[in-house]
């Protein structure tokens, strides 16, 4: 039996992309989700605080081991604020503040509030 390969190349369709679907990961398929998730989630514009208001928040954070949730004066391209920095007050020098793990300078701060942070265990018992 011999096969001609001109009809076989003429008659075969290609399923493109659908061929390849089968071999994405699932860890890969849940972070696309979880990207396009975060993505499409906005954080509301707060209120432009004063250099003094910002000042005393963070002074009693600081004095009282307490965490502070900071909305940065920074925008994506589409001009959505990101997500707050949450964290204890580390260190602060003639720069700006150390917010858990990131670095918040004076001129970056629109907003600062004290933060109460939930354990998952209260939430269920409400």
């Amino acid at each position: 039996m011999t096969i001609d390969l001109n009809t076989y190349f003429d008659s075969y369709q290609d399923r493109g992309i659908k061929k390849w679907t089968g071999f994405f990961l699932s860890e890969h398929t849940a972070q696309i989700a979880k990207e396009k998730e975060q993505s499409s989630k906005t954080y509301p514009q707060k209120r432009q605080m004063t250099e003094n208001e910002i000042g005393q928040i963070f002074e009693f954070a600081f004095n009282n081991n307490r965490q502070v949730a900071v909305q940065l004066e920074m925008t994506d391209i589409d001009g959505k604020y990101f997500k707050d920095t949450i964290g204890f007050i580390k260190e602060f020098d003639e720069l700006g503040y150390l917010v858990g793990d990131t670095k918040v300078h004076y001129d970056e701060i629109r907003n600062v509030e004290l933060y109460d942070f939930k354990k998952w265990s209260d939430v269920h018992k409400e």
